[in-house]
């Protein structure tokens, strides 16, 4: 069983490996230069690629930042809807997660 300090320094690890990956994905979004249409249609699919995976790492941040607060509140580890405990091998799984097995669906 994990303690909650190392869920933290996992939770933190994970945060800066998504916001290098961001800056990463900026990077490249600025660094195009096509001349031509059909170089530029590739580029702008690929564009698109990168746009999503950069919008689900700003969306993974947000709940990391949101369970880095139940931590620093003591909450961390428990569903927000029901109060149980969630299981140790969902945080395993999810380690951001607000909710347990059974509240996650609803």
């Amino acid at each position: 069983m994990k303690t909650v300090d190392a869920r933290r320094r996992e939770l933190e690890a994970r945060k800066a490996f998504l916001t290098r990956r961001i800056a990463g994905i900026g990077d490249e979004l600025d660094s195009h230069d096509a001349k031509d249409w059909e170089e530029m249609a590739t580029e702008r699919e690929g564009d698109e690629v990168l746009e999503d995976l950069g919008q689900s790492a700003q969306a993974e941040i947000r709940m990391i930042d949101a369970a880095l607060e139940r931590v620093e509140e003591g909450e961390y580890g428990f569903c927000v809807t029901c109060g149980e405990r969630i299981a140790e091998e969902r945080l395993d799984l999810v380690p951001a997660t607000p909710f347990c097995r059974d509240c996650a669906p609803k």
